[in-house]
Parts: structure tokens; C-alpha cells; sequence
């Protein structure tokens, strides 16, 4: 545990359902203890058409875990002629983690996206624990933050587009308080038509109104 605890990042990234679709954001500052060792870490991965993967821990873990899931999502597209639903991705990887209990990854995770059931949000915990998240999720060091102001301002009902900015309210204000989270952001939206990443000026202009 001691050596976890020495080598384990710090990160914050959230997720939410909102009309039938998910948004999921991350900041994108990588540490190594008080170190800042990147400004520009990618922590929001695409591992099938419609499904993204938010990763928090070891970056290595991480993209080890994305290869792993990427190459099974293809493979399963290949051999039933359909893609693998959020559910069927998320219990796979809760398997792969889980297999390794006594070497494990040291990474959190959540995977979001649309199926024929339709929107869904799981947050995977290093051994393989598998939650389905029902509405908000948020994952690394700046999580109680990001949750404070998820559960304060989330509503079942809410719109794409304000859904856009409370995910990235929540990132601004887990940044201010959390060292380990900060520069910019990354902010990935789901829907039943496509999977897109929402452009830098976009991201600038709605987190400049919360400063």
C-alpha cells in the first residue's frame, strides 16, 4: 500500500447522462507527487464507435487497459457483426482487472456511452469493482470537489447543452482547489449520431464565464 500511495497521480474527470446522451471531461495536468510532469495528458479515450473511457492513475495502466479494450471492442464487432454494448465493455474490463487483484492496475475509471439501450456511465475501481452510475460520476483526487457542484446543480431533466457546462464547471472548480488537477480541459459528448470532442475555443469560452 505504502508504495501505491507513492506512485498513485492525481487527476479529476467526470462524467453525466444527459438527454440520452453523455458528456465526459477531464483536466489535463499529469503529476508524479508534487511534480507536474505534463500539461497536456490525455485522459479521455475512444474504444468504440460510440463509447469513451476516462482514466485516472498510472498512465501507463491506463493506456495499457485502452489498447486492451480498444482491440477486444473491434474483435467483438468483427465476430457478431455489432458493436459491444457499454454494459458487455464494462464487465470485460472489471474482468481484466480483477484477474489482476495481486499485480493491480493502479487506475479508476469510467466508461460512458450510447447503446441500444441507450446512454450509460460505469465507474470501475482498481480491482475490478463494476458501478453502474445511474446520473453523475467522478473519478481521481479532485472527485469530492467536482461532486459537490454535480450533485448541487444536476438534474434528471437537464439539457445537452447546460449538461456541457456544469461537466466543465465542476472540472473549473475542482482545478482551484485540487493540485494535482489543472490547465486545460478535454470535453468528449456521446450521442446516438456520433462521438466528438468539443474544440478548445469552445471548452475556453464556457469555463471563461466561471472565472
Amino acid at each position: 500500500m505504502e508504495i501505491m500511495d507513492q506512485i498513485k497521480k492525481g487527476t479529476t474527470t467526470v462524467g453525466l447522462i444527459c438527454d440520452d446522451s453523455v458528456v465526459l471531461a477531464s483536466e489535463k495536468r499529469a503529476t508524479m507527487g508534487s511534480f507536474i510532469a505534463s500539461k497536456a495528458a490525455r485522459k479521455i479515450y475512444q474504444v468504440s464507435d460510440r463509447i469513451g473511457m476516462t482514466t485516472a492513475g498510472i498512465v501507463g495502466d491506463a493506456q495499457a487497459l485502452v489498447r486492451i479494450m480498444s482491440v477486444e471492442s473491434r474483435l467483438y464487432k468483427i465476430r457478431r457483426e455489432e458493436p459491444m454494448t457499454v454494459r458487455a465493455m464494462a464487465t470485460l474490463l472489471s474482468n481484466v482487472m480483477s484477474g489482476q487483484r495481486f499485480y493491480p492496475y493502479i487506475v479508476q475509471l469510467l466508461i460512458g456511452g450510447i447503446d441500444r439501450s441507450g446512454a450509460h456511465i460505469f465507474s470501475i475501481d482498481p480491482f475490478g469493482g463494476n458501478t453502474e452510475e445511474k446520473e453523475i460520476a467522478a473519478t481521481g483526487s479532485g472527485s469530492p470537489i467536482a461532486y459537490g457542484v454535480l450533485e448541487d446543480r444536476y438534474s434528471k431533466d437537464i439539457s445537452l447543452e447546460k449538461g456541457i457546462t456544469l461537466a466543465i464547471q465542476a472540472l473549473h472548480s475542482a482545478m482551484k482547489r485540487d493540485s494535482a488537477s489543472g490547465e486545460e480541459m478535454e470535453v468528449v459528448v456521446i450521442t446516438k449520431k456520433k462521438y466528438g470532442e468539443l474544440s478548445e475555443e469552445r471548452v475556453k469560452k464556457l469555463r471563461g464565464s466561471f472565472n
